[in-house]
This record gives C-alpha cells, structure tokens and sequence, in this order.
C-alpha cells in the first residue's frame, strides 16, 4: 500500500501555490497601475490638466458613462485621435440604444467591459487580444469566431489576430489585397461599421469569409482608431442569422473603443526604422554594467518633446512593470513610467541637458519596481547626459549603507545639528557639513580643536564653556551646554553635547558629540515671556482702572439699601454689574422727588466701558437732574444732553436714556427717550409696552427730534425702566428679550415688596455680558 504525500511537501506545495497567486496579483496590480498612469498622461497632454485633475476627469467619466475605471483608461488610450464618424447612424441602420430602452441590459454590459479591461491588462499580442475578445464577450454578444486585420502600407490587409477559426483558413486570409468587395477593408476606408445581417444580400456585395460562407451567418466589421487613421479592424462573426440589436451593436462597439488603447500599445507600426547608431550604442550597453537607457527624443507637430523612445538599453534597466533589458527597447520613456510628468524634476532635467548639453543630476528618490515578481522599494540617484542627439539615462540603486548615510544627512539638517569628532592623541578634527552651518563657519577655514571651541563663542559664554571642556578633555565628564556665537546674521543660540572615549587607564583620547542651532527656539522662548509679562502688566493696569472706575461708581451713583418713597410711589431700584470682561459699564438711574412735589424718574446707558464711560455717565446724570429742576421740560433736557456729548472734550460717545415726570395730583406721568427701550406697565394681571415717543441716541446727530407721551396711572399699577442689558442677549435678536421680560413679570409678579430679585434671576441666567440697571415703580392701593 502506498503511502500519501508526506506533510512537509504538502505544506511547501500549498506555501507555492498561494506565492503564485500573490505572484499573479501583484503584476496584473502593477500592469493595472500602470494602464491608469498612461490614461491620466493622456488626459494631461489633451487638456494640460494637473495629475490629480486628470484623475478625478477619468473617475467621473467612468460613473457618467458607467463602465470601470479601467475600462474608461482603455478607452482614454484608444481614443487620442477623435473617434471616426462611423458613430453617426447610418442610413438603415439600426438607431442607437438609449438609456430607456437598455436599462435591462446596461448593467450587464457594464459589467462585462469591466471584466474585459481587467483582462485586456495581461494581454501581450494581437492574438492574445483575439482570443481574450471570444472568452469575455456576453453571452448575447458572443462572437464564434473574432479575425483582427491591419492595414498594410500596401493598402491591403494582414490577418495579426485570430481565434474561432481553422489554422488553414487563417493562412489563406494571412493577406489580402487592396481589392473591392472586401469587407474589413470596405470599413477602414470609410472608418464606419459594416453590419453584414442578410448572407444573402451580403454575398452580392462583399467576398464573404468562409469555407463555406454559410458557416456564419451574420458579421460585424468594425474599424479601430489606433493612430490618425483607421489601420486595424476587428471581425465578429456569428453563426446565427438575424440583425445586431441596437444595444448589442451598441455594445460590440464599445468594445472596439476598449480595444484600440490595446492595439495602440503593440502596434508593429508605432516604432521607426532601424537606427544603427542606436544598434551601435546597444552593443556597447550590452557589456556594460549598470541601468542605462538610450533615449531618442519624439518631437509633436509644434517641435516640442512630447515623450522619448528607448533605443538601447543594459540588462539592469528596468521599468515600474518589471520588464528589462531589450524588452524596453521600442518602448516609450512614459510607457516605461507612466507616473513621470512635466513637472517633475526628472523631465525638466532631460530638456535641460538636450538642450544645452550640461549633464544632469538628481537628487536621490524612491521607486517601487516589480522585480521577479516582487514589488520593492528603493532608493536611487540619476543622470542624464546627452549622446548626440540622443540622451543616456542612468540611474544607480543605492544600498542600506548609502541610504543610512543619507538619512544621517536628512536627522543633521532637519535638526539643524552637526557632530563632531575630535581626536585627543593625534589631534585629528572631524566635523560634518552641517557643524559649518551651525555656527556660521567657512568650510575652507576648517575645523577647530575642542579646546580652541571657547574662542567662537562670545565673551560673557567664555568661562562657562572653558571649564566644560577642560572637565571634557581632562576627566572625561559628558559637556551639554549652551552657549552663543556671533555670526553674520547674528547672535545664534547654540548648544554642545559631547562626551569623551577613554583607554583603560580611564584618560580620555577622543570626544565626539554633536552642535545644535536652538536659535529659532531661543527665540520664541524669549517673545513668550516678553508677551507673558505684557499680559501680565497689562492685566494689573485694568484691574486697577477697574477698581477705580468701579469706586468712582460707587461714589457717584449710591444704591439705596431698600425700596423709597417718592410722590405716594413706592420705587425700588436695582444695579448688577456685568460678570464678564474687567471693565466697569456705564448703567445709570435717578429717581427723585423734585421740589414742585412731582417725582423725576431716569434710566441710561453710556456706550463703552471703564473710566471714560463712567465719567459721562456722571456728566448725563448730574446734568439731567439739574435741567428737569431748574424748569426744562423732558425733550428739552435730551436736546440738550445731545449737544452736551456732541461738543464736550470729555464726553464718551453716544448713551440712550429714558426720562418720566409722574404727577401725583393728576396721576399723570410724562416721559420721553433717546433711542431707549419702552417701559414696560403691568395693569390688572397682564403687561404691555409703552408706545415709544420719536426720539434717536444721544451723541448722534446734531438735530435731533424729541417727543414727550403721557398717561395715567392706576392703583396697583406696576411699571419697569431698564436698560438693554435685561434684555439682549448675543446669540438673539431683542424682540425675543422683550418677550421674556414681559412673560417674566407676570409670572414673578407679587404685590409685596421684593419680587424684583426673583424676576432679575429668572431673566439673567448664567454669565451677565452687560451692565444691568432696573427702576421698579409701583402705585399703591391703598394711596387712593
């Protein structure tokens, strides 16, 4: 009895296969990456677009059209040259497939191109195409046999692809020449479809392909744009009778658009004439080591460089798809490496040197390459010199020892650090570049011993540093230390860190360490606590102009400690500073009795905040109680409270303000306002607003208009002057402020005293903005 497969060789043979597939993946990736590369150059070179530009135009094409991204790159590729006008319908031809009628079918077929492109990426000839064509077709589509012809400059046709068909038929069609009656010829010339649908009718135009004819039934001949003209056309041939359907004529062209990116790839008529200098410089290559690639430059029709062939190459050479050597001669340097573009340095640097002859040097840069079917990424430098009227590319991979020294590089000057090495037996110095930098040192002055180190820096840093680097040198003790040098930008803040090798004795025979440029940080250290002790100063000079304002408040504007009585009302008044900012507001009232018997009630609000407020707040209060009680009526006294702000040196701004004049023989109140929110009365358990008097802000304009408004007042009646503050509110307009003042007070409202405070904490909910100032008038009943 036989024994099975030991273990270990199953294992080993499930780890091949899974490495094949990632074998397989890895290139259709890369080969994929590649085909979108090259649509995106295209896209670039028609419009002159950005890369990522190019890309999103092709995203959004592929969902307006509804095919694959990868079906819409094919497309892009076969498409450079304006498609030929055999889209127009031609006369009896089946009219074009629209959305409507389609919508059965349209996802199915785009489904279908999406799986063809897919396959199109690992197709290498034009057999290979013709065979891919008659496995990927739909089933509606299906072809039972695919021929591919190409124009010969002749003018006849050469069969280059096949598939469905006998070995002898395909050498008997191999080539055809330029006759009438032929039908793949008949579609070139007038770059149309040719829709052979009736055998019949068919055979008394076209010599029909077939032994015999009959074998298919109907065909379908359509011509591919691959170059200015019309030079291959595709062949599908059913054995079913019967017309192409609109959606699939639609479709078998589609496929043709899909196609022609393809065809243009490998199309044997895209290269040039044999160039013996180019064979010459290949044997040279082929001894040669290295990457090395010969370029001849393809100039456009406007005599610029639109890309360059490859005419020799060394076995190295490689492109972004793996293929090598000889393999990328006849390539394009863009087909190579479909990410190079204009922009990059690479392109700019090959114009350069065609142009003025100087060699080229880049600098290093990573690239991803599939070699032997693994993706790597490395580190290379290139060159490019010119060869007459050709250039040679070179490129060199650099190994983990180059690439560590590189990124040493890269740490020095992205810290702005150098090290250094000096040698304390032979006296030999050793500093890289960057140590120059540093200190704003001339290279050819060389560099200086550690004990000479004190001698760069300036005179105030001199001890410091001398006895850090003699504890160095003699004791061997690690030196990290600040210090400062004059350079020709400066003062530079430095600092050294350096520690010393020792013998077995324990004495020191060399130091190394590195110096670092802390003179950007130094710097903003420094104008942080310059801005730190701004803050700071300043904060003291307002929290002292606040508690000055705040006294000078208090001493021109005393709050009464309970409710007054004033004309048979009893009044009750209300100040509440604003919890935010430092700065004092200018909130006011007066509530008077006046000699005359009648009582003077005022509420105002200067604009601003601090000192300067304050002081015009004492200026419109003062002076307002001084007007009314030497006779001036209410519109008089505002009128001249305006022009007191318009001309006074003194005054702050503009300030808003109500006045009330209450009679308590005629219960009679009068009152006026510049620009001020109406009181607010409270009669019989519901609330109202004054009907404001015309009236504008103090301080703004040199001709004002004031008038007064009168009514009477009942017993029991309540009313409220207030300033802006109860009521405004940032994140909304006043009139909802109003309407929660009105809505507070019923709902607060008590006949006893004391109701203001719970009305106030109601309306004034987390932190005050404003100054808050409130004068509670109320009529007695028992007064009447």
């Amino acid at each position: 009895m036989e024994s099975g497969p030991a273990p270990d060789t199953v294992a080993l043979a499930k780890i091949v296969a899974r490495q094949r597939a990632e074998l397989d993946r890895l290139r259709d990736q890369a080969a994929t990456a590649a085909v979108v590369e090259r649509a995106k150059g295209a896209v670039m070179a028609l419009t002159g677009c950005s890369p990522d530009a190019a890309g999103e135009e092709l995203v959004q094409r592929a969902k307006t059209a509804e095919r694959t991204l990868l079906e819409e790159c094919w497309i892009t590729l076969g498409s450079l040259i304006p498609p030929p006008p055999d889209t127009a319908e031609q006369p009896g031809a089946a009219p074009r497939v629209t959305a409507s009628t389609a919508c059965g079918t349209a996802g199915e077929r785009t489904r279908d191109l999406g799986r063809l492109g897919k396959a199109l990426v690992r197709v290498g000839t034009p057999q290979d195409l013709a065979r891919c064509l008659l496995e990927h077709l739909s089933p509606g589509d299906s072809a039972d046999a695919i021929m591919i012809f190409a124009r010969l400059p002749s003018g006849g046709l050469e069969l280059i692809g096949h598939a469905g068909i006998d070995a002898t038929l395909a050498a008997q069609w191999r080539q055809v020449p330029p006759l009438s009656g032929i039908a793949a010829l008949d579609a070139l010339e007038a770059r149309r479809p040719r829709w052979l649908e009736d055998i019949r009718a068919d055979r008394k135009r076209y010599l029909l392909i077939g032994d015999p004819p009959e074998r298919w039934l109907s065909r379908a001949w359509l011509p591919v744009v691959t170059r200015d003209t019309a030079e291959v056309c595709i062949g599908f041939l059913r054995t079913e009778t019967g017309p192409f359907t609109p959606d699939v004529r639609e479709h078998l062209m589609a496929v043709a658009r899909l196609c022609a990116g393809r065809l243009r790839a490998f199309d044997p008529r895209s290269g040039s004439a044999p160039d013996p200098v180019a064979d010459a410089v290949q044997q040279v290559l082929n001894i040669l080591p290295g990457a090395t690639m010969l370029l001849s430059p393809l100039r456009a029709a406007s005599g610029g460089i639109e890309d360059y062939r490859v005419s020799a190459a060394t076995e190295e050479a490689f492109d972004l798809l793996g293929r090598t050597g000889r393999e990328l001669v006849g390539l394009r340097l863009l087909e190579c490496f479909p990410t190079l573009s204009e922009e990059q340095p690479l392109w700019r640097g090959c114009l350069e040197t065609l142009t003025t002859g100087d060699p080229y040097e880049g600098e290093p840069f990573a690239q991803q390459a599939v070699v032997g079917g693994v993706a790597e990424l490395s580190m290379y430098s290139v060159r490019v010199s010119r060869l007459g009227d050709a250039l040679a590319l070179s490129w060199i991979r650099h190994d983990p020892s180059d690439r560590q020294e590189q990124r040493l590089a890269d740490v020095q000057r992205l810290g702005n650090l150098g090290w250094a090495n000096w040698n304390l037996i032979t006296h030999e110095v050793s500093w890289s570049s960057q140590v120059y930098a540093v200190l704003g040192r001339d290279p050819e002055q060389g560099p200086v011993r550690i004990t000479a180190m004190p001698d760069l820096t300036l005179p105030e840093d001199v001890p410091a540093l001398t006895r850090a680097v003699g504890e160095l040198v003699g004791r061997g003790r690690p030196c990290a230390l600040p210090f400062r040098v004059r350079a020709a930008d400066g003062i530079r803040h430095l600092r050294i860190v350096a520690e010393a090798v020792t013998d077995i004795h324990g004495t020191p025979v060399e130091v190394h360490g590195f110096l670092q440029d802390l003179t950007a940080q130094r710097s903003a250290e420094l104008a942080l606590v310059e801005s730190e002790q701004a803050i700071v100063t300043q904060h003291d000079i307002l929290r002292s102009e606040r508690m000055l304002a705040a006294r000078l408040q208090h001493a021109l504007l005393p709050l009464p400690t309970r409710p007054q009585q004033l004309s048979g009302l009893r009044v009750e008044v209300t100040y509440l500073p604003a919890q935010s900012g430092i700065h004092v507001g200018g909130d006011w009232f007066s509530a008077i009795e006046l000699p005359d018997g009648d009582a003077l009630f005022v509420v105002g609000d200067v604009a601003g905040h601090g000192i300067d407020a304050v002081a015009t707040m004492a200026q419109l209060r003062f002076t307002a109680k001084g007007m009314v009680i030497t006779g001036s009526s209410l519109t008089g006294a505002l009128t001249r409270l305006n022009t007191l702000l318009l001309h006074s040196r003194d005054s702050h701004g503009t300030a808003t303000m109500v006045m009330a004049r209450y009679s308590p023989d005629e219960r009679r109140l009068v009152w006026a306002q510049a620009g001020h929110p109406p009181p607010l009365l409270l009669r019989d358990g519901e609330v109202s607003y004054l009907e404001r008097p015309s009236g504008m802000l103090l301080g703004a304009s040199a001709s004002p208009h004031f008038t007064e408004s009168e009514f009477r007042l009942e017993p029991g009646d309540r009313l409220l002057l207030y300033t802006d503050g109860l009521v405004e509110r940032p994140t909304e307009g006043i009139d909802r402020g109003l309407k929660r003042l009105a809505e507070s007070m019923v709902a607060r409202h008590t006949e006893g005293p004391g109701s203001l405070g719970p009305m106030l904490a109601d309306l004034l909910e987390g932190e005050r903005r404003d100054d808050v100032c409130v004068v509670d008038v109320r009529v007695p009943l028992d007064e009447f």
